[in-house]
């Protein structure tokens, strides 16, 4: 088994609580709570730890793959003759001759997915220093990224989409995750990009809302993680174990999948033992849609890959995970009335129950439960209201003018979901972030009930109960009892 070398640091999170006098770490994502030695609690003083043996090794991969920290990369560097860029493109050569600007100097291999001009897209390249690899037949962004991937000849890799912007310096600070060994992918935060002089309502919101745009909280990838996936737009991975030569490797992207494509790279990386990680330090641009018709278009696209990631990776793709008792509390709270806050009250006190005897912890222990409930709670209540905007809405559409209950929870789910946009996103005022934000969830859900109905099957639909994730309906994958888990990731 590989582990961290020499010299290898890491810094806890900022949102790591300290419970029962510095012998409890809570924290993560998924939620959990680790307890610490006296020797572990002497090392971490200050909230830094530098591997010096086998010992601070295994800690370090602890805190690192239970998202409670953080590696701190500094002072790593990468030599730009270990990384080589794959650029798949279809036509778009305004874009790519932006794109393969900022690349300089690292080595780039453009793949031609079957242009319908494609000696404008070798001029572009010729202009630029590149090689081309040109494809007669098109076979979509995943199946040219994988031609690409085969020719080449380095340690990493990157994918930069023609519509992405990010510099070589970027991408090798990216890179420097790769000197933990069990780290096979990694991806910046995608920010959308207006290329117009005077921004239209929906590009406004899509510049501080892109569906690419992970969040500021970085990590570990994984399903039921705070960031469950990672878009392909821009990625950076190790050669070996993307190519599926022996020892690990998994094939690249799925030939032939169109959408999703990226979701299920990653979660196949996952399966097979990687490591992927989130670094929002580092941020790629991405140019927004032009039209109205394009940016709804691409949002119900999305959608539909919902259905392909549930028949290969079954419940990963929940969009909630609830027990019954969060839900009841979150179903609670939405409905506004004199009953909400002693009904969620009481569950939140039943999941703490709950939850005690399972924390590694002496004293402060039901404080911790608490604490960890209403995080739950908050959660919950988010979710639901997610399924209710997005996922559900053709459901709640249709029994809203019959129930009362149901039109009181979807207002409280809309002031829910413009109270957290609000706070966590900037730059487009709230009249325009409420109908843009309607439209994007009624774009996404539509591609993903037309999805199911294609698959004939609703399983990308139903949420699931936290401690269980099964794939294709054989086996259990990953278990995870009692801790707090965020809604599974939309598919890009």
């Amino acid at each position: 088994m590989t582990v961290l070398a020499e010299g290898f640091r890491v810094r806890l999170r900022d949102d790591v609580v300290y419970a029962d006098g510095g012998r409890l770490l809570v924290g993560g994502s998924p939620v959990r709570a680790v307890r610490l030695g006296d020797r572990a609690r002497s090392l971490l003083d200050g909230g830094g730890l530098t591997v010096e043996d086998a010992a601070t090794a295994r800690l370090a991969r602890r805190l690192l793959d239970g998202n409670l920290a953080n590696p701190v990369l500094d002072e790593v560097e990468v030599p730009l003759t270990d990384l080589t860029v794959v650029v798949p493109v279809h036509d778009r050569t305004e874009q790519l001759a932006r794109c393969l600007a900022a690349l300089v100097p690292l080595p780039v291999i453009v793949v031609d997915d079957a242009s319908e001009r494609p000696h404008l897209v070798a001029e572009v390249a010729h202009r630029h220093g590149v090689r081309v690899h040109r494809l007669t037949t098109n076979v979509g962004p995943a199946g040219a990224r994988n031609a690409g991937l085969r020719l080449v000849r380095t340690p990493l890799v990157a994918f930069v989409d023609s519509d992405v912007t990010i510099d070589a310096a970027r991408l090798l600070d990216l890179a420097r995750h790769c000197t933990d060994p069990h780290v096979a992918l990694v991806g910046p935060q995608v920010i959308g990009k207006v290329r117009s002089e005077r921004p239209r309502w929906f590009e406004r919101y899509d510049a501080a809302a892109s569906s690419l745009d992970l969040g500021a909280t970085g990590g570990v990838v994984r399903p039921g993680a705070a960031v469950g996936w990672l878009p392909s737009a821009c990625l950076v991975g190790r050669t070996d174990l993307l190519t599926g030569e022996p020892g690990g490797g998994i094939g690249g992207f799925e030939d032939g999948w169109r959408v999703a494509e990226d979701v299920d790279l990653v979660w196949r990386l996952v399966d097979a033992g990687h490591v992927v990680r989130y670094d929002p330090d580092v941020r790629a641009d991405h140019d927004v849609r032009g039209t109205v018709r394009t940016w709804l278009g691409r949002k119900f696209f999305y959608g539909t890959g919902g259905a392909d990631l549930a028949a290969r990776h079954g419940d990963k793709v929940a969009p909630a995970v609830l027990s019954p008792t969060m839900a009841l509390s979150g179903w609670a709270l939405l409905q506004r009335r004199w009953w909400s806050l002693p009904v969620a009250a009481v569950a939140g006190a039943a999941t703490a129950r709950n939850l005690a005897p399972h924390l590694p912890v002496e004293d402060g222990r039901h404080a911790v439960a608490a604490r960890l409930a209403a995080k739950g709670t908050g959660w919950a209540v988010r979710q639901e209201a997610g399924l209710l905007l997005r996922h559900w809405w053709p459901l709640a559409a249709l029994a809203a003018p019959f129930s009362r209950q149901v039109r009181r929870a979807l207002f409280s789910a809309v002031a829910v979901d413009m109270v957290v946009f609000l706070r966590e996103r900037t730059g487009v005022d709230p009249l325009t972030a409420l109908a843009a934000r309607r439209l994007d969830d009624l774009a996404y859900g539509s591609g993903l009930w037309w999805g199911a109905i294609r698959h004939r099957s609703p399983r990308c639909l139903l949420p699931r109960r936290p401690g269980t994730t099964r794939a294709d309906g054989r086996g259990e994958v990953s278990a995870t009892a009692g801790r707090g888990r965020r809604r599974a990731a939309r598919s890009s």
